[in-house]
């Protein structure tokens, strides 16, 4: 048997009255587990707040996987094109014109990956719809909101690699072969 007290009063003094009560009426009934109803709704709740617990962690990571990923991606593409940036630099390109090359050719990279990318997010919120609370499938804020970050950390990933090659030494790169 369960039994509910609702009151205005704090929940640890009405504890002992309501034992008492309880005695009052039946000696042989010993209550037991008495709990405020904070203490049910979150215990109730936890194994949904340790997921969402986990699953960020896991979104975390990913994030920072990917983010990793395209500083090595990039980094490798810069490193490629060094007899390139070193030849642009001998013949009077400025440091923001190199960047501007390098982050230009991130940008088409991300812009195509964020594009395909809510292409199918789109196709497979499907599958994932009653999974979600308090928003909609296809939550123009959520989906925009995500790609946003995403294509902003893959521009940072890229920034740096940018600055790299913006201090190629022409000398050096014309000799790299």
């Amino acid at each position: 048997m369960t039994l509910t007290v609702r009151s205005p009063r704090d929940p640890a003094s009405l504890a002992r009255d309501v034992e008492q009560k309880i005695w009052a009426i039946d000696s042989a009934l010993p209550p037991t587990d008495v709990l405020t109803m904070n203490a049910v709704v979150a215990s109730t709740l936890s194994p949904q707040r340790f997921n969402l617990v986990l699953l960020g962690i896991f979104a975390v990571v990913a994030l920072l996987l990917a983010a990793i990923g395209i500083y090595g991606v990039i980094a490798y593409s810069v490193t490629q094109r060094t007899h390139e940036i070193g030849v642009r630099v001998a013949v009077g390109a400025q440091p923001r014109d190199i960047v501007q090359l390098v982050l230009g050719e991130s940008g088409r990279l991300v812009a195509a990956g964020t594009i395909l990318g809510l292409a199918g997010a789109a196709i497979l919120t499907r599958f994932i719809s009653s999974m979600l609370f308090g928003v909609t499938a296809r939550d123009p804020l959520t989906f925009f909101g995500v790609a946003a970050l995403l294509a902003g950390v893959a521009l940072l990933a890229s920034y740096v690699p940018a600055r790299r090659a913006m201090r190629v030494d022409p000398i050096i790169a014309l000799r790299h072969e």
